[in-house]
């Protein structure tokens, strides 16, 4: 498996994001063709367009609520033993003063580099761009949802 990194760090579910959404679209393009090619049908042909939407927005919706939300949670606790481990000090003391999207950039940063990493990101306000780019010694997360 190749190391991951900032370049390569984003996953696809194949099933989800090559199969569904695509058949799910063009399935959406035919019926709203179907709708301007068949004046006499088209409420029919436009309401299963909406309907399509609708499913295409509710599936990517549940999708990544569920699976994002117990994510975030399992990084917050993570953080916190890791930062405890690291330095001896509790990370909920800090998780105020940063954003969820600071916190969950962090956890690729190695125990080497972690505290000065979240002081420099308290101290400067980073992005979470800045601190994955700041990330000398990537920590590959490869069971990420």
């Amino acid at each position: 498996m190749e190391n991951q990194s900032y370049n390569n760090h984003s996953r696809y579910y194949v099933p989800h994001h090559l199969v569904f959404y695509p058949l799910t679209l063009v399935l959406g393009v035919f019926c709203f063709y179907q709708g301007n090619k068949n004046p006499a049908l088209k409420e029919i042909w436009w309401t299963l367009t909406a309907i399509m939407i609708m499913i295409v927005f509710l599936a990517f919706m549940v999708r990544q609520h569920y699976g994002l939300k117990n994510q975030d949670r399992i990084i917050r606790i993570e953080m916190r033993y890791r930062y405890f481990v690291v330095t001896g000090e509790r990370f909920e003391l800090l998780e105020s003063k940063l954003t969820n999207s600071q916190i969950f950039a962090l956890r690729f940063a190695s125990e080497n580099e972690l505290k000065d990493l979240v002081n420099k990101t308290l101290s400067e306000n980073l992005t979470s761009k800045a601190i994955k780019q700041s990330i000398q010694n990537w920590q590959a997360d490869n069971w990420r949802l």
